[in-house]
């Protein structure tokens, strides 16, 4: 069974029987967290999807580990502005596109290349996988360069490569509605990339009917979307997980 919050944007929890995920909290309200151990993520160093508050959840309650993308600097001087401890800090790991971490037994954590900054996360976790991309997304934006398009296309191709076939029971993905239709573009290739279960749309700036929109266009994928339209809505999922 997993439990999913949307704590607003691109943030999720993601409690596991015995682990909790955490991604890209920099906005709304945490539920009461469980005792188990806690991975904390964040995808790029854009405030709309890190706060370095996610550091005080490191305060002796549970077993916490920092996964950061690309570009969060863990100098002395970030540390010393963002209240980071030598302890908190030697619980991080800074992440590189192609890189891959196992911060506890049996978790195992991909870092994608992003097509804004930083990376996207892919989770397994007792027998669970869990995508968040972070800001990986085809930009198309209407009126850019056609040449900058293009190079767009072929950079979001080329890292979302690595989910070609792979199972997914949990897949964040950008759906975002200053694109327009071209905001369908991004998770379209996802879904028909990878093998989503269950797709949860976010980056949306609290325009939640584009989810309609996109479904409108691409029915095929509506069995495999979760509606997601408030802050602090909360999802079951009961399946079990594969053996």
């Amino acid at each position: 069974m997993m439990h999913v919050t949307f704590l607003d944007h691109s943030g999720f929890l993601v409690e596991l029987p015995g682990l909790t995920l955490l991604f890209d909290w920099w906005k709304g309200d945490l539920p009461p967290l469980p005792s188990g151990p806690l991975l904390v993520f964040a995808s790029h160093r854009h405030p709309d999807h890190f706060d370095p508050r996610i550091f005080a959840l490191d305060d002796g309650q549970r077993d916490v580990r920092f996964l950061l993308g690309k570009g969060i600097h863990l100098t002395d001087r970030n540390r010393k502005k963002w209240g980071l401890s030598e302890k908190a800090a030697a619980d991080c790991r800074v992440l590189s596109g192609g890189e891959s971490a196992s911060p506890l037994p049996g978790v195992t954590v991909e870092a994608l290349p992003s097509t804004d900054e930083g990376v996207a996360f892919l989770v397994t976790a007792e027998g669970r996988t869990v995508f968040h991309a972070g800001d990986l997304n085809w930009w198309h934006w209407e009126g850019e360069d056609p040449v900058w398009n293009r190079n767009m296309e072929a950079d979001f191709r080329r890292y979302a490569e690595p989910l070609r076939g792979r199972k997914i029971d949990l897949a964040m993905l950008p759906l975002d509605p200053r694109l327009g239709e071209d905001g369908f573009r991004g998770p379209q290739y996802f879904l028909e990339l990878a093998d989503i279960r269950r797709f949860l749309p976010m980056h949306q700036w609290g325009n939640f009917n584009f989810t309609n929109q996109f479904l409108s266009c691409y029915t095929s994928f509506t069995s495999r979307t979760v509606y997601v339209n408030r802050v602090g809505q909360v999802f079951t999922f009961e399946e079990e997980a594969d053996t």
